[in-house]
Order: C-alpha cells, then structure tokens, then sequence
C-alpha cells in the first residue's frame, strides 16, 4: 500500500471516529508517518477535496490545524456524479429512463422524480425552439439534480 494510500486511510478514519469531522496538525502527522509535510499536503489536495465530499479549512502558524469536514453521503455523492455524467444533450425518452433508474434506486424519491420529469418535459419546454430543448432539458436535469442531491 502506497504511503499516500495509508495517510488517507487514517485521516478518513479520524474522520469516521469525530463524526464526520476530524482536526490534524500537518507536522504531527508527518511525524506519525515518517514524511515531509508536504506528503500530508498531497493527500489532502487530492483525496479531501470538495469534488470528493469534503471542505478543509486550514489554519497556520504555531497553533496552527487543519479542519477536514465531510459533507455528501453515499447517496449525495452518486446523485452529484449522475448529474455530471448528463452530456449537454438530454432526450425526454433518456430523461424519462435516467429518472426511473434513479427511483429505482431510491436515490429520488417518486414525487422529486415526478417533479423533474414534469420541468424537464416537451410541455415544459414548448415556447423553445425544439432545437435547443434537449440541450436546455439537460442543463435543467443537471442543475434539479444537484439541488436535490445537496439539500
């Protein structure tokens, strides 16, 4: 196992035992681990970042730390990478089975899957050219599913 790979360990487990929350000071664990700061620097620049569910905050100086907070779930994060795998184009029919698998999956409820499917709809879109509607349909899918996934 790398030591990049053992450091995110450690960290995500301080994160588990603090409730999602974990404090560190980057030269103590730099200390723990036998690495240059640095190191430590990497793994949170990479493994911590808002992409992957967490915010960092990070004081300096002598009494300095550094603030690691968790803040998707399993099923906020699989929502925020359904939204980002929607191309710029989205059909009504792709909208329709994309919603029905996200129910399935309960990662919407019925009535959030209901509602996006009701905005996303030719109706919906009706007054826009049919040129531009599945590019509009997925901007709007995107951004209603991000919503959801980050209330």
């Amino acid at each position: 196992m790398k030591m990049s790979d053992v450091i995110a360990d450690f960290i995500g487990e301080m994160l588990s035992d603090g409730g999602g929350v974990a404090e560190l000071q980057r030269k103590s664990l730099a200390d723990r681990f036998s690495c240059v700061p640095s190191q430590i620097n990497y793994v949170i620049e990479t493994r911590f970042t808002p992409e992957h569910g967490y915010l960092v905050e990070s004081q300096r100086g002598g009494g300095g730390f550094i603030r690691i907070i968790r803040l998707l779930d399993d099923k906020q994060r699989t929502l925020l990478e359904a939204a980002r795998g929607i191309g710029g184009r989205l059909s009504q029919n792709d909208a329709a089975r994309l919603t029905r698998a996200l129910v399935s999956a309960e990662l919407l409820t019925q009535r959030e899957g209901q509602l996006l499917l009701s905005a996303c709809s030719d109706g919906a879109l009706a007054e826009v050219d049919k040129t531009d509607r599945d590019r509009l349909r997925a901007a709007i899918y995107r951004c209603s599913v991000m919503g959801v996934a980050t209330v």
